[in-house]
């Protein structure tokens, strides 16, 4: 016979699976028009504001679940990194806004994303994201152990990019641009290994440090 807990359980499932989805959305549409040059800017912060919204909602799900039900050791285990996880997918979407924000405060043609470092900035974030929704999604701890190696790949390609724009003579805004994003990039790519972290502790019950 399924408990009630396990219904709930669903629900509160779907909620974060449906933000995994709204999340890769936002970021897939802010670093897709950063790099294109393109302005989605009201369609990223929508997606944005529905984000936390949905966090909320998470909350308040999961405290509503442990006080009617007082779940058992596996199932607080899933309550709590289900919480988590939906502050990370909020911040994925708040980091998305913040970068369709800064190109299009600075104009739609004052930003350079040229750069091979924010280009490979962009594709490695990309991946990561996806990896932490696909891994959410099968609760594929080894899966979410892979997004460590990435994000000190971001870090290494982040800090390079400071080096460069440290040594050029001349500021332009592009460059302003692309430092903020830049920083962007790099907190999502943090916001992933804590997803991973999670989904790692779902899966097998174990704390692990993907950073």
């Amino acid at each position: 016979m399924n408990r009630l807990l396990d219904l709930g359980l669903e629900q509160l499932t779907s909620v974060v699976y449906r933000m995994a989805e709204l999340a890769e959305k936002a970021l897939h549409l802010s670093i897709g028009g950063y790099m294109e040059n393109q302005n989605r800017a009201t369609e990223v912060h929508e997606l944005s504001d529905v984000l936390s919204t949905m966090s909320v909602e998470v909350e308040n799900k999961a405290f509503e679940l442990i006080v009617k039900y007082q779940p058992v050791a596996s199932d607080l285990r899933i309550i709590d990194s289900y919480m988590k996880i939906a502050y990370d997918f909020e911040r994925y979407g708040r980091y998305a806004w913040d970068i369709a924000f800064t190109q299009n405060k600075l104009g739609i043609n004052g930003c350079n994303a040229a750069s091979e470092d924010i280009e490979n900035l962009a594709e490695k974030v990309i991946g990561m994201v996806s990896v932490s929704v696909r891994a959410l999604k099968q609760h594929d701890a080894e899966l979410a152990k892979s997004l460590a190696g990435t994000e000190r790949d971001v870090d290494e390609l982040y800090f390079h990019y400071l080096d460069e724009i440290s040594r050029a003579t001349v500021e332009s805004k592009g460059n302003i641009c692309n430092i903020l994003v830049a920083r962007f990039f790099e907190r999502i790519a943090d916001h992933t290994t804590y997803v991973g972290e999670s989904i790692v502790y779902i899966a097998t019950g174990e704390k692990v440090t993907l950073r």
